[in-house]
């Protein structure tokens, strides 16, 4: 398969997605949105596209101009039948190009926290099995998306009742960091230090790092979601 993923910043990269990709022998491809000289593929050449994260919101297109050629160029996708997989922004992206509200969450979610199975996950056996024992995952997200129409809403936690949602059975969004890596993490607590607030569902530095025991198994879930989505 020829996979392709958008990346906003230098510090929020396909981590674990990487390394699966290469041990699967599939192809995989880079628009570097930060990157001056950027360039997106032509549709037709590509049969998988994810979205990653970043610090910024669907909402900033005038700090961030190429957001519009971004959601431009996610819409064709989706309407051309490619799989889209989302990731924290890009879930957020894909909500939005969809027609659904993306705002500012009632609680940040920034740190190892649980998520448990929605009602519409029932409706995604292989989804619901993989989450059914309420795995611990990595989130680092300030913003939330509404569940687009005709969507699933498949998982909730603790702090935002949309953790995760499915369009179709080619379109995937996770609000959450199951690509996450020793290195990554390392790097979104660099550049996010000033997130790390005093709130209810914000963890400290320290926290965080005696989260690392968590990171196998999300990538093992990731495994999953990755065979799933591009096989399934």
């Amino acid at each position: 398969m020829k996979v392709h993923y958008l990346q906003h910043v230098p510090f929020e990269g396909p981590g674990y997605i990487e390394s699966w990709m290469q041990e699967q022998h599939h192809e995989l491809s880079v628009t570097r949105f930060y990157d001056a000289a950027y360039q997106l593929p032509a549709i037709d050449a590509i049969d998988g596209l994810i979205i990653m994260g970043g610090p910024m919101g669907v909402y900033d297109e005038a700090r961030y101009p190429w957001l519009a050629e971004e959601k431009k160029f996610i819409k064709a996708c989706i309407l051309s039948g490619k799989k889209l997989l989302g990731i924290c922004l890009g879930a957020q992206l894909i909500a939005s190009c969809l027609g659904a509200k993306v705002a500012g969450a009632t609680y940040k979610e920034i740190g190892w926290f649980p998520v448990q199975p929605a009602i519409g996950s029932q409706r995604l056996p292989w989804f619901d099995a993989l989450f059914k024992n309420n795995p611990v995952v990595f989130h680092w997200h300030g913003d939330r998306f509404d569940i687009p129409a005709d969507s699933l809403n498949l998982l909730i936690s603790a702090a935002n009742s949309n953790q995760a949602f499915c369009y179709g059975a080619t379109v995937i969004g996770l609000q959450f960091h199951l690509e996450i890596t020793a290195s990554s993490m390392n790097q979104m607590l660099t550049h996010g230090a000033a997130d790390l607030e005093s709130a209810l569902h914000v963890q400290s530095e320290q926290t965080i790092m005696e989260g690392l025991v968590h990171i196998n198994p999300c990538n093992q879930m990731m495994a999953v979601v990755l065979q799933q989505w591009l096989n399934g």
